[in-house]
């Protein structure tokens, strides 16, 4: 394909077929095609293609791990895409190279030498023939379909130009020696036998093929963000298997092989630590800098970055399944989408190239009537023709989408279609689910309050070890956050004797020769202790703030008020503001009670609260909140925010969370800050603008060009090289998506 109208021809042809829908993007050179199988073959669908006057095949596979030398794009051989630009490049160049004097001696008459006409039609031959080739060749086979598209325009104007030259050199007088004329802009009459037209179809040639090299060179570079998430991961593994190891492609792995990753080397595959500890650097999947501790039992992901020691990670998804390979799926298909304004530009792409060759015969037989001349005419018609390629209009949205989703799946951001950009600009609301998104979804070891003349890390250590040999939640929070905060791990804390387990109240045992209780204050009361007034204060005061108060006590004397909470992210209050700073209206939703919950929103700085909702009433809140005409986003992390997700104008899935929430929602944070939300948001809006902005530039473009272009004000050339202008201008507009920063 080489124009708007192209995508648009192929794409009518094959939703012409029985149970067959399809979307052909320009920019992405892909055609996304749902068909029934019963009915229709892949092979149908490229013979339908072809039919049409293209090519089509099937997406390769991905390239192997270990590829032969000397393929194109492998190593020894030269790049894929140097392979495929080489071709153009060097018609671009002989163009360029020849048509600079043919177009310097028409523009300067002090250049003009008895039989310059002549050299100028030995240089501007090969430029007409052989470096405008590809657009002949494509209209021969559009006109062969009955068709006609921008190379149709671009072929029948040079052709015109340079027959006409041939013309008036042969039969005319243009050939005769010392024959000079003067480089007009505007309309004259003059004797049509005596001009050449040569700089034209050499200088026309060249800016438009210029234009398609830069084209070709920026839609690379509009996808690069693509290719290179797909490039993340690992190409080979060491697997552990027959009590040794073994070192295979990464496509070789199976569910349940166990993978070694020593410091310094890429996880090859989503898993589970197995043995080891290390840092965790996965700042090129998620954009999150500060790399993670993990141990055994700890989750990875595959193309993180083993940045400490040595791992063992048990593989528990593998090639199509991992977490990258289901971001570039997203990222692909959001890029191979259409915006509601780009299906109206690829609806006018498609009567374009007939209308505007009606114009350019219209335009002729206007200026022959009203006598301005052949020449005149002609010159009008030819820059007609050249002026009116709808290129710009079909770059306009698929390379802002390649640029902005690229962008965004490198900072952890992924954008699942154009409609969602659409949506963005229309959200005033955003309901934020409290746990796991708001919140860490953990209990958390918050406060520490201890009686007079007890010694905190005491306290830390005794607590810590009786709670650490109980497998409740609470329990785990104290002893996890006992460890933090004594520089050690729960591992390391003192092992407990005669532990026991109280239901719903406690645990009681001796540490390090101390009868230790730690659980609610009625625990306490029935081993005869009683909370001092200052204890009693702050247990009173946690709980008020719906916080979990355990009260501690050894040896017959009450120590302690320890408070456990899900634990508010320290970056919550700012993600809020940021949201607000959009022009949304943020609510707090959840199924806690309501103190809870005005504790929470009182810290993150929101006003709004729903509190006590089941989660099956989550999607009845949402819908009330529409009903009264807001646009609502929703952001969630939980199964039991799927439907939610699905029902909210916009649903924001915390990649932390759950499949079914990520699969519900329209865009996906693979990071579990809330500020990535408010990023989010504003790239897609910035890239919805930045479409918007590309289309009315190429519309305008046509609107204005086209009259000066009939009116005779423009030559061929200079039509031609504000036509290559105007594609190359909507690719760099959109290239500035690549500058996008989060806010810091």
């Amino acid at each position: 394909m080489t124009c708007a109208s192209c995508a648009a021809r192929v794409e009518k042809k094959l939703n012409r077929m029985d149970g067959v829908t399809a979307t052909v993007n320009y920019a992405t050179e892909k055609a996304r095609v749902t068909f029934d199988e019963a009915d229709v073959t892949v092979a149908d669908l490229i013979a339908t293609v072809e039919a049409t006057g293209y090519t089509a095949r099937e997406p390769e596979p991905p390239a192997p791990a270990h590829p032969e030398p000397g393929e194109p794009g492998r190593p020894g051989g030269p790049p894929a895409e140097a392979d495929e630009l080489r071709p153009l490049r060097q018609r671009l160049f002989t163009a360029v190279a020849l048509a600079v004097p043919v177009v310097a001696m028409a523009m300067v008459p002090a250049l003009q030498f008895e039989y310059w006409q002549w050299l100028s039609l030995t240089l501007a031959a090969p430029v007409v023939t052989y470096a405008a080739w590809p657009f002949h060749r494509a209209a021969l086979t559009n006109a062969r379909h009955g068709a006609a598209t921008m190379d149709t325009l671009v072929s029948v104007g040079v052709s015109a130009a340079f027959a006409w030259s041939l013309w008036a050199l042969f039969l005319g007088t243009a050939g005769e020696p010392g024959m000079t004329h003067g480089f007009e802009l505007t309309i004259t009459r003059t004797d049509g036998a005596g001009n050449i037209y040569l700089e034209a179809a050499a200088g026309v040639t060249a800016f438009i093929l210029a234009g398609r090299y830069f084209e070709a060179r920026s839609k690379r570079r509009a996808g690069a963000a693509l290719r290179a998430l797909m490039e993340l991961g690992a190409k080979d593994v060491t697997v552990l298997r027959d009590g040794g190891e073994r070192r295979i492609r990464v496509e070789e792995l199976t569910v349940g092989d166990r993978v070694l990753v020593r410091p310094g080397e890429k996880i090859a595959t989503d898993g589970v630590v197995v043995e080891g500890s290390s840092a965790v650097d996965a700042s090129m999947l998620t954009g999150e800098s500060v790399p993670v501790e993990v141990g055994p039992g700890d989750a990875v992901t595959g193309a993180t970055l083993n940045a400490g020691g040595r791992l063992v990670v048990e593989a528990t998804r593998v090639g199509a399944d991992t977490q990258l390979a289901r971001m570039a799926k997203l990222v692909e298909d959001a890029q191979n989408g259409k915006a509601a304004a780009q299906r109206l530009a690829d609806r006018i792409s498609a009567v374009f190239v007939p209308v505007v060759i009606a114009l350019a015969f219209a335009t002729l037989g206007f200026w022959l009537g009203n006598d301005a001349g052949l020449t005149a005419a002609f010159t009008a018609a030819v820059a007609v023709l050249i002026i009116a390629c709808p290129c710009a209009l079909g770059l306009a949205t698929p390379t802002a989408l390649m640029v902005g989703t690229g962008r965004g799946a490198q900072l952890g951001i992924l954008i699942k279609g154009p409609e969602v950009l659409e949506t963005t600009r229309r959200v005033d609301t955003v309901v934020l689910d409290k746990t796991g998104t708001v919140t860490t979804g953990q209990m958390t070891l918050l406060a520490v309050h201890t009686a007079e003349g007890v010694d905190t890390a005491e306290l830390l250590r005794l607590a810590g070890a009786l709670e650490n040999a109980s497998e409740h939640p609470v329990a785990r929070a104290v002893a996890t956050g006992a460890a933090e905060r004594l520089g050690s791990t729960a591992a390391e804390l003192p092992t407990p004797e005669g532990f026991e387990a109280v239901p719903g109240l406690g645990v009681q045992g001796v540490v390090d020769g101390h009868a230790v209780v730690v659980g609610r204050e009625k625990l306490l009361r029935e081993w005869a202790i009683e909370l001092p007034a200052e204890l009693a204060a702050a247990r009173a005061e946690a709980e008020a703030a719906g916080r979990t108060a355990i009260a501690v006590a050894w040896d017959g004397e009450p120590r302690a008020v320890l408070e456990v909470a899900d634990a508010v992210k320290p970056t919550s209050r700012e993600a809020v503001t940021r949201l607000r700073a959009l022009g949304l209206t943020p609510i707090l939703l959840t199924g806690d009670n309501e103190t809870v919950a005005r504790s929470v929103a009182a810290e993150v700085g929101v006003t709004e609260v729903i509190a006590e909702v089941m989660p099956e009433d989550k999607v009845d809140v949402v819908r009330r909140l529409r009903s009264e005409g807001r646009s609502v986003a929703m952001v969630g992390d939980g199964v039991n925010d799927a439907a939610a997700l699905a029902e909210a104008d916009l649903g924001l899935a915390m990649g932390t969370g759950t499949d079914a929430a990520i699969e519900a929602g329209d865009l996906t944070l693979v990071r579990g800050d809330l500020r990535v939300a408010a990023d989010a948001i504003r790239l897609s809006r910035r890239t919805l603008n930045t479409i918007r902005g590309n289309l009315f530039w190429a519309f305008a473009y046509n609107v204005a060009a086209l009259p000066l272009a009939a009116t005779g004000l423009l030559s061929p050339m200079i039509a031609g090289g504000a036509m290559a202008f105007s594609s190359v201008f909507v690719v760099g507009n959109s290239l500035r998506l690549r500058r996008f920063q989060p806010t810091t």
